[in-house]
């Protein structure tokens, strides 16, 4: 269990509060553990995304081409059920991938701790060398490293090969970006839904779409900051505009092939 508190710190960085950032690392507020629901939270936002462009992006070439609702249905929902499992399916291979090759190089590395220590410990001192230590302090460092083969071994997947591990289960992941993507791709379909139920709705089921996915691409971009230093403001209207372009292009290319119909 970490003492130092990371939202607190990030807090801190943010406003430059020296203070408090010397209360979060000191114990100051509840303490943090190693696992954090960070990629989860990843996933999800960037899933989200995804999934609101995509679909209204469906919906603004359905209403540039002046086709039915009903097609903006069909189309939409199949493009939100088809797009949301590739991108599920895609997460999980990748991130399961990942991390065996992560488990492969990490046996790798313990089994070259084991047969050849002293070739690992001149590796990992160079290593601190390039970094600006000097050959005596690199070498104190290395040997003091080497006396627990788990540390060991965790800095030299770091260090040498940049590998930072996590314990984040590719299903997990894979189903958030699914059920996210799914939730926030439904957005720009609730007013055609919502028409069929209440026919007043239908000469307005498009700027009604516009104005709900326009809120929550704001809202998304807003969230995003989380993982990012852009203002949360800056951030949301960045998104709005990468989904406005998005859902214009689509619109234009409706009204150009709309003969087609």
């Amino acid at each position: 269990m970490l003492t130092r508190n990371l939202d607190r710190a990030r807090e801190a960085w943010k406003s430059k509060d020296s203070q408090l950032s010397a209360q979060a690392h000191l114990g100051g507020g509840p303490k943090e553990g190693h696992k954090s629901a960070g990629n989860s939270i990843k996933s999800a936002v960037y899933g989200g995304l995804d999934g609101i462009i995509t679909t209204f992006a469906v919906v603004a070439g359905v209403a540039g081409a002046e086709l039915s609702a009903g097609i903006a249905l069909i189309l939409g929902f199949a493009n939100l059920l088809a797009d949301g499992l590739s991108m599920a399916i895609g997460d999980f291979l990748s991130t399961r991938s990942e991390k065996e090759f992560q488990r492969t190089e990490r046996r790798r590395e313990e089994w070259e701790v084991d047969n050849c220590p002293e070739g690992e410990k001149l590796e990992l001192i160079e290593l601190y060398e390039g970094k600006g230590l000097s050959r005596e302090d690199a070498t104190q460092v290395v040997n003091i490293l080497a006396k627990d083969k788990k540390v060991w071994v965790d800095i030299m997947m770091v260090e040498e090969l940049g590998i930072l591990e996590d314990d984040e289960p590719p299903l997990k992941s894979a189903l958030v970006t699914f059920f996210s993507f799914v939730a926030f791709g439904l957005v720009p379909l609730l007013s055609f839904v919502a028409a069929e139920f209440l026919p007043a709705l239908k000469q307005q089921t498009f700027p009604i779409a516009v104005g709900l996915t326009a809120g929550t691409l704001f809202l998304l971009g807003s969230l995003k900051t989380r993982f990012t230093d852009i203002a949360w403001w800056k951030s949301g209207l960045e998104m709005l505009l990468v989904g406005g372009l998005a859902a214009a292009a689509s619109f234009f290319i409706g009204i150009a092939l709309k003969g087609l119909a």
